[in-house]
């Protein structure tokens, strides 16, 4: 079946079972059809649509064709309403769309870098200095783990586990989670706790692994001042938690499942997923390495 013709069913069938208005049916054929040749141009099967690809979609609608959350929660109801004609026509299962929550009206969706915007953040970063060399591991954690910055603040030299690539986070809520990191992170912080962080530091003896330049543990105020700073000179604009939300629609949009991205943040409040269900750590690790598509070698 071509995708005239399908567009064609289905609008009728809107019109005619839906009895839905037909401003509304031209609207929804729209959403179908951008929807539709997306599929086509990532060689995508219709039956193949699961919650990953229908949110690599939607990730694709928001950063590449800049559409506002408006936009996006009208395309959420469009491609609700045509999963549930390809249930009735037995082409699809389950409508998977229904996984999907519309954007509040007026609230606007998180930012979201692509990785090559990551890239040029991270790269503006000066590291021939001691701050430089900081400044790059601190903010390659943030984005490779998803750490909010009082995570990052907090984080303590204890729970940092080079060799095993995972550090143990205190939360929200007093909560801990422990969380995998990529190559590139482990090789920054490396650099920074050998060379640059004794030079800090000095003769302290401090608990937190980031450190001002009076060796003293950085504060979030901190955090947020320095990276305005490589923001402006990388001309990425953005804020430290958009790392965060980067690290996560990066990994759901390359497969990852909810139920481990869930896990990953520490994030209990996820709408793309209502049953929260335990991973391991080995599990997060080997998925953390296989969907998460930031600086791989």
């Amino acid at each position: 079946m071509t995708i005239e013709s399908l567009l064609l069913r289905f609008h009728s069938d809107m019109v005619s079972v839906e009895r839905l208005s037909e401003n509304t049916a031209l609207t929804y054929e729209e959403c179908a059809k951008i929807f539709l040749k997306w599929l086509q141009s990532e060689r995508i099967k219709l039956a193949a649509v699961n919650p990953q690809v229908l949110l690599s979609y939607l990730v694709w609608r928001r950063t590449e064709q800049k559409c506002d959350e408006l936009t996006i929660a009208k395309d959420i109801s469009g491609l609700r309403s045509l999963g549930q004609y390809l249930v009735r026509q037995k082409m699809w299962e389950e409508n998977h769309v229904m996984l999907l929550d519309r954007p509040k009206a007026g609230k606007a969706l998180p930012k979201v870098l692509s990785v090559e915007q990551v890239d040029k953040f991270l790269d503006a970063i000066d590291t021939t200095d001691p701050l430089g060399v900081r400044d790059r591991a601190l903010y390659e954690l943030i984005y490779s783990c998803g750490l909010r910055i009082s995570e990052a603040a907090g984080l303590k030299v204890e729970n940092l586990h080079l060799k095993e690539r995972v550090l143990l986070v205190r939360g929200k809520g007093d909560k801990e989670r422990m969380v995998p990191f990529g190559e590139n992170a482990r090789d920054r912080l490396k650099e920074y706790l050998e060379n640059a962080r004794p030079l800090l530091v000095g003769s302290k003896i401090v608990a937190e692994v980031f450190v001002n330049y009076k060796g003293e543990p950085m504060s979030r105020k901190g955090i947020w001042k320095n990276f305005k700073a490589y923001e402006v000179k990388a001309g990425v604009h953005a804020k430290v938690h958009t790392l965060r939300h980067s690290f996560a629609t990066h990994l759901l949009a390359g497969g990852m499942d909810l139920r481990s991205v869930q896990e990953l943040l520490g994030h209990s409040d996820l709408a793309t997923t209502t049953i929260y269900t335990h991973v391991d750590d080995r599990q997060l690790r080997e998925g953390h390495k296989e969907f998460f598509p930031g600086h791989k070698k």
